[in-house]
């Protein structure tokens, strides 16, 4: 038991190193010029198309967002991504299509994630007043209430009123900003069609 744990303690080490990391992405997707290609190879039992939809309500199969995502998660938000759709053999309407689908999905996904950090960002707003103000009451009635339940009360909600902010701005809402920078990654993806 103990060779297999040293096993993977090695493997641990070996693939979350960074210049192992680097060098994987350079072979599987960076260019000389520090952009990024990725190739989606069609055949006839791959499914480009959700086969739920057709005519003005067309979509592209999730499982194809799926894969554009999980190569782009590997790359830095900095990063250009070329998408290389190999042997469609789709006309140049339905290629505009697929190109205009995209744009659309993460145009959607973005306004989504943008919905989400204005509500975050209100949340912090409307949390840090209601704690400022109370702390602002509570010191001002710190004499009068100093051993009064009220003085108790509005300790913790002050206190729970920052801390719940300084959280959402720790954590959630940096969240949010790397989301919002990945979709925007995929937004800003230039799409082509190649043999």
């Amino acid at each position: 038991m103990n060779n297999f744990k040293k096993k993977m303690k090695e493997k641990i080490k070996m693939y979350s190193n960074k210049k192992y990391l680097k060098g994987y992405m350079t072979k599987e997707f960076l260019t000389s010029d520090k952009d990024a290609d990725i190739y989606f190879y069609m055949s006839e039992d791959v499914q480009l198309f959700d086969p739920r939809t057709k005519g003005n309500q067309l979509s592209l199969d999730n499982s194809f967002y799926d894969f554009i995502e999980e190569k782009t998660d590997m790359l830095e938000n900095d990063v250009q991504i070329h998408l290389h759709i190999m042997n469609s053999n789709l006309d140049s309407k339905e290629q505009g299509m697929v190109k205009h689908m995209i744009k659309e999905h993460y145009a959607i996904e973005l306004y989504k994630v943008q919905k989400e950090f204005s509500k975050c960002r209100n949340k912090i707003l409307h949390l840090s007043t209601v704690g400022i103000t109370i702390f602002l009451i509570y010191m001002f009635l710190f004499d009068v209430f100093y051993s009064n339940f009220l003085f108790e009360v509005l300790s913790f909600v002050f206190s729970f009123s920052l801390w719940e902010a300084l959280d959402a701005i720790i954590y959630t809402l940096s969240d949010i900003k790397y989301a919002r920078e990945n979709i925007t990654q995929d937004l800003l993806t230039n799409v082509s069609f190649d043999e």
